[in-house]
């Protein structure tokens, strides 16, 4: 049974920022008063918009918010539910989203929707739809069972019943036939599959049989054009093999000829240096007949010995030099040479590699044709055997397979049938409707209103007067209907609380007895509530104040103060 405790609200329709506090287990009857327009339907807005984030009245979400403060409604209810206590907090502006199990935060990684399934599968175990018609009667939004369409009446009979589960696993058992159905295409797939490789296994041990020594004969022929060709391709191995080591015997040491090279370089600029330090010599002393430094006169005699020294010198110098040059070019062309030879010999390896990597291919060639010539000769047939006894032994597992999945498709329909409508849910249904036929007939007649009022098991009713006339629903006057409205919540009432399905503690009605019942109606009215009183805190919203107020325990008034709705004090 859930235990609704207490509920407070701010900026919430004409609420302003300051909570507004109603403990809905106080009071076993509660009246809750005021002037139109002063706040005493917010109760069951509130309410509804805390439990299933919409309000109970027809009314668009964002108008929920406070025009004047325009910010930071929420509303916040606590309620036990066994051993448990919770406290649901919802809001706006921001938006908030938070439910609480024994004052822990229940996890929110899901996103709003699903934490909102969590709250109302698993929590409450009661939807919207089901809590207007066992918690809530209101004259704004209400729409009374008898007022619904056939497919929403049995929705509301199985919420009650607990018949939701046998729905469920009805959708569940829908996407198992779907899979059984999908499992039986792909099965059948499968067999015919395994039957045509069968087939084609068979034809297949028939032409090797007839072919095995034609397959043979040309794979030999195949062997011995491979043999050929390995042959030539040796012999042309054989030659660029010579021709490289032919190459590399005129090769001379690389390493002595750079360092040759450097010496020559070296030496070439050497005589160079001293041929033109002779050269300047000779020039100074044809040019200059007096020291430059001493300003004295240079001996005639001196300076021609001196001259022909360096032109002797100077001749040496260039001999050498021409010596050193004409190594240098020699050389140089031998470092050239060795270089082209160095190159044949990489295209010739390159050539090498070429021809032994085609040898091999066709050595592996040749084995591979050998080895499926001894696979002919020797493991054709009992091979192709084998794999048709794999064959014969899939097939068979695939029709066990087939048979378990056609088994399985019986087992479904017939559990299709028992969760369908005429089914399970059909026959529990069948032993309650004359309980509940028992039920509004109790209640109608504690409001002295004497008809017989029966629902069949389609939930279309029946309604006969003290003459056995029949009637229908609509053919009765507003008071009329409203009793019956009355006797089915109260119905539904005590078979939720017979089936502890969708048990719970309060009652709220909004204005269910200021146009509808008269003075009678109303007084039996009272007396149907002071029944429920033991374990139901009821709250009525009426304008009637002056009729009811010494029949209730306890009484709410709202007012509007400067625009905003409050409790009066």
């Amino acid at each position: 049974m859930i235990v609704f405790k207490k509920i407070r609200w701010k900026n919430f329709l004409s609420t302003g920022n300051i909570f507004t506090e109603i403990e809905l287990n106080k009071s076993a009857t509660t009246l809750i008063v005021g002037e139109n327009g002063a706040g005493k339907s917010t109760l069951l807005d509130a309410l509804s918009f805390a439990l299933f984030n919409k309000p109970f009245r027809k009314i668009n979400k964002p108008l929920l918010l406070n025009s004047i403060t325009k910010k930071d409604l929420v509303v916040e209810i606590e309620f036990s539910i066994g051993s448990n206590n919770y406290k649901i907090v919802r809001g706006i502006k921001p938006n908030i989203f938070e439910v609480y199990q024994n004052g822990s935060l229940l996890n929110q990684s899901a996103d709003s929707k699903d934490y909102q399934d969590i709250l109302e599968k698993q929590i409450l175990k009661i939807n919207f739809k089901s809590f207007c018609q066992v918690v809530v009667l209101g004259s704004a939004s209400f729409v009374p069972f008898m007022s619904l369409p056939a497919g929403q009446r049995r929705e509301i009979i199985e919420d009650l019943l607990d018949l939701q589960i046998f729905t469920s696993m009805n959708a569940i058992l829908k996407q198992k036939i779907v899979t059984n159905a999908e499992d039986l295409i792909k099965q059948e797939a499968n067999k015919t599959i395994i039957e045509e490789k069968m087939k084609l296994v068979k034809k297949h041990l028939i032409e090797i049989q007839n072919n095995n020594e034609k397959i043979i004969s040309e794979k030999n022929e195949r062997k011995e054009q491979t043999n050929i060709q390995i042959n030539e391709l040796d012999d042309e191995y054989w030659k660029l093999e010579n021709k490289r080591k032919d190459l590399e015997e005129k090769m001379v040491d690389e390493k002595e000829l750079a360092s040759s090279m450097k010496k020559l370089t070296a030496l070439k600029h050497k005589f160079e240096a001293h041929l033109s330090s002779q050269k300047e010599q000779i020039k100074f002393f044809t040019d200059h007949d007096n020291c430059p430094t001493c300003k004295q006169e240079i001996d005639e005699t001196f300076k021609c010995d001196m001259v022909q020294s360096n032109q002797e010198r100077v001749k040496e110098l260039e001999d050498n030099l021409e010596v050193v040059a004409k190594n240098y070019v020699e050389t140089n062309d031998k470092i050239n040479e060795m270089m082209n030879i160095q190159t044949e010999i990489n295209n010739t390896k390159m050539d090498i590699h070429k021809i032994s990597t085609k040898i091999s291919s066709l050595i592996e060639y040749r084995t591979q044709l050998e080895n499926e010539i001894n696979t002919i000769q020797k493991n054709v047939r009992e091979d192709n055997s084998d794999q048709l006894n794999k064959l014969v032994d899939e097939l068979k597992e695939a029709e066990d397979v087939l048979s378990e999945l056609h088994d399985l498709k019986q087992t479904y329909q017939a559990v299709s049938v028992l969760l369908k409508d005429g089914g399970i849910k059909a026959k529990i249904i069948k032993q309650y409707i004359p309980i509940i036929n028992k039920l509004i007939n109790k209640y109608l007649s504690s409001m002295d209103f004497f008809v017989q009022f029966e629902l069949n098991e389609e939930f279309n009713e029946t309604i006969k007067s003290r003459f056995r006339d029949e009637f229908s629903y609509a053919s009765f006057s507003e008071g009329e209907k409203m009793r019956i409205n009355l006797a089915i919540l109260f119905t539904w009432r005590a078979v939720a609380k017979l089936r502890n399905s969708i048990s719970t503690n309060i009652l709220i009605m909004d204005e269910v007895m200021d146009s509808s019942l008269d003075s009678n109606g109303t007084e039996e009215f009272m007396k149907v509530l002071t029944q429920l009183a033991i374990d139901t805190n009821t709250f009525i919203i009426s304008h009637k104040t002056d009729q009811f107020y010494d029949k209730f325990t306890s009484v709410i008034k709202f007012e509007k103060h400067k625009n905003f709705s409050k409790v009066a004090a």
